[in-house]
């Protein structure tokens, strides 16, 4: 009976994980700008900051209006520039166009160049190198996956949770199940992590049998704003 209840749940959380996949979607093309521009102000002087915001906004507005070539165009201007930390934002707002265009080998390839470059803010190497892992998470080995972003699924970096759960079906590949659930139920209780991000950790914990929650009436009320939000079209915070 043992053999066949482990047999139902290693079954249930490959089909938990085929169903709610990996974050792949969220290519931050529009997302970056918000970063990119704290990033650029923080290593430039006024000036030069004030013709990268100018050439990036210009080619953002390209982008939004289904522009992607005259937007490419923009952005490899800025790649051509003077500025490091603006060539990044550039090459990153590029790759996630190349990722949404389905050029994954284009866009891991930027990913990369940045995550590589030791002239930028670790941070911003950081989130490169997540979303690098994140866009080939598919044809990587478990191993490669746990050696490329393991170093940040731990609670003091920034991109701990997305890096974590990346970590923790990478464990599952390997069979690994107690090392994933626990650390999805780590996930789960960190409440710095968005609530999405938690809710998929703590249904995926329990899948493995993994109890992620610790106050059940605050997850119970989570749940019930949530599917009264869902009722009534009403956007979840």
């Amino acid at each position: 009976m043992r053999e066949v209840d482990e047999a139902v749940r290693k079954d249930e959380a490959s089909n938990f994980a085929r169903k709610y996949g990996l974050p792949i979607g969220g290519v931050l093309v529009l997302g970056l700008a918000a970063f990119g521009g704290f990033l650029l102000w923080k290593s430039q002087n006024e000036k030069t900051l004030e013709l990268g915001s100018e050439q990036y906004i210009s080619a953002l507005d390209e982008l939004q209006a289904g522009n992607l070539d005259v937007a490419e165009e923009k952005l490899a201007l800025i790649e051509a520039g003077d500025s490091a930390s603006a060539a990044a934002i550039a090459t990153m707002t590029r790759a996630g166009i190349a990722f949404e265009a389905g050029r994954i080998a284009d866009a891991a390839g930027m990913y990369a160049q940045v995550a590589d470059n030791a002239e930028l803010p670790q941070e911003f190497r950081d989130l490169a190198r997540l979303r690098e892992v994140t866009a080939i998470y598919d044809t990587l080995k478990p191993q490669e996956v746990i050696d490329r972003v393991g170093p940040l699924a731990n609670e003091g970096s920034t991109y701990y949770g997305n890096a974590a759960e990346l970590v923790a079906h990478a464990y599952l590949a390997q069979g690994k199940q107690r090392e994933a659930g626990a650390l999805l139920v780590t996930i789960a209780r960190n409440e710095a992590n968005p609530e999405t991000l938690r809710a998929r950790a703590r249904q995926l914990a329990g899948v493995l049998g993994f109890d992620a929650i610790e106050d059940v009436e605050e997850t119970l009320a989570n749940i019930g704003a949530g599917e009264a939000a869902g009722d009534s079209g009403a956007p979840v915070n």
